[in-house]
């Protein structure tokens, strides 16, 4: 896989927060730190941690939609969860989210 394949993998924020919406029992994890959180987060995000991840802390079953500040950490987060077998969508990082946000 490359770089270009890696990009092409994510949706946009926007298109992904759509997705997330019309999804059935999806849940939103922002992997930010707690503190980040508080600043400002989606409106109907919960918070995990990338430092408090693991397939047992993410709730069971349902299907999960992950994003960060920049992409790093929810693309970390990505790849742990689906190493446990989950389904799991990165939406990348907040940099240029225009959306409304919660403190």
């Amino acid at each position: 896989m490359g770089l270009f394949d890696w990009f092409a993998r994510r949706p946009g924020l926007a298109e992904g927060l759509e997705t997330w919406k019309s999804t059935p029992g999806a849940v939103l994890l922002d992997v930010r730190t707690p503190e980040e959180y508080r600043a400002g987060h989606i409106p109907g995000a919960q918070n995990l941690p990338l430092d408090r991840l693991s397939a047992a802390s993410a709730p069971a079953g349902a299907p999960l939609f992950v994003y960060c500040h920049s992409g790093a950490r929810s693309a970390q987060a990505r790849r742990i969860l689906e190493r446990a077998g989950r389904t799991v969508t990165d939406l990348g990082g907040l940099m240029g989210y225009r959306g409304p946000l919660e403190a």
